[in-house]
């Protein structure tokens, strides 16, 4: 029974801290002038930042609880290293990305020094020698790439998964509604796969996330910031790791490499926003498409909340394809 009970109490955990860190941080970040200015609004507001801040503190949170009563209630230790790796990893990446809310813009850093920042978050999974070597390579078959796992695949996934995750944004509730889909596809493939502790791990983020969502949703009252997409983005590496699901991680990333190539053709210059219109609808601001979201304007009159839906739509199809390929 304590087994039942001990996955659903964490879940909870995850959601009710979060949702109670986040109305915290509201206040918080407001009265300090830790806001932005709501870009996709054709009016305007300030709105607080740095809110992804509250979601790792509620995903910490909870899975500290969960490895207490599994080492304690349950008895056993295993996944305990891995656990506690991927905590720090977190919590680093959370720390990183609140800095660079904090005084980023103060610094200045461009888009080539962000990756740089975040290379401190793979160096628990690299200590502890993560995943497996072993590697399904396309045209090559099984490939061991013994030390150059740790020592290269697996800090170029977590930093291009934290940085890359963070492309995809700006508009309300977009980056964490992304990490909940593709979390919960992640959590599906774990229990397929054989990974359940992977699967617990995925959805205490899932339910950080929705509580985060609350106050996330169209019109926010609070914006996530980096704190959020590093620590989500190097989450959905890790579990990826972890569980030797390569294929089925670089496929749900599939919208973010689409982003990338978008992107890269206006040298990463472009911003994602639209023009708000009188009428509550955005328009590109370019004449190209250097985004998803451009793309997307682009189809017909939408409004932010609708823009965000067809995301969704488009990492839940991604989703759909990732855990038909496991099947």
């Amino acid at each position: 029974m304590m087994e039942l009970s001990i996955p659903i109490i964490t879940l909870l955990i995850a959601f009710f801290s979060t949702l109670i860190l986040t109305k915290k941080w509201i206040e918080v970040a407001g009265k300090a002038g830790l806001v932005g200015k709501d870009m996709n609004k054709y009016t305007a507001t300030k709105i607080p930042e740095a809110g992804g801040i509250a979601v790792i503190l509620g995903f910490v949170f909870a899975v500290l609880i969960y490895i207490f009563f599994k080492t304690f209630y349950i008895g056993t230790e295993v996944h305990l290293i891995e656990s506690l790796a991927l905590l720090s990893a977190i919590i680093l990446s959370g720390l990183l990305g609140f800095v660079d809310d904090i005084i980023g813009w103060k610094v200045g850093l461009r888009q080539w020094q962000k990756p740089l920042l975040t290379i401190p978050i793979a160096i628990p999974l690299m200590v502890i020698n993560a995943g497996h070597s072993v590697m399904n390579i396309p045209l090559m078959g099984e490939v061991d790439l013994g030390i150059i796992y740790p020592l290269l695949i697996i800090p170029i996934g977590i930093i291009g998964a934290a940085n890359g995750f963070n492309m995809i944004a700006g508009f309300n509730g977009l980056e964490a509604g992304m990490g909940i889909i593709i979390l919960s596809f992640l959590g599906i493939a774990s229990v397929i796969t054989g990974n359940l502790w992977l699967t617990l791990i995925a959805f205490s983020m899932v339910a950080a996330l929705f509580g985060f969502l609350i106050f996330n949703k169209y019109p926010a009252k609070v914006f996530p910031g980096d704190s959020l997409t590093y620590g989500v983005g190097s989450l959905i590496a890790m579990v990826t790791i972890l569980g030797n699901m390569e294929r089925t991680g670089l496929i749900l990333f599939g919208p973010y490499f689409i982003e990338l190539i978008l992107k890269s053709r206006s040298k990463f210059k472009a911003e994602s926003f639209g023009l708000p219109l009188a009428d509550g609808t955005l328009k590109p601001k370019y004449d190209k498409n250097y985004s998803l979201t451009h793309a997307i304007m682009r189809l017909g009159r939408f409004n932010e909340w609708q823009v965000v839906l067809i995301h969704y739509i488009i990492a839940i199809l991604f989703g759909i394809v990732a855990i038909s390929l496991l099947m």
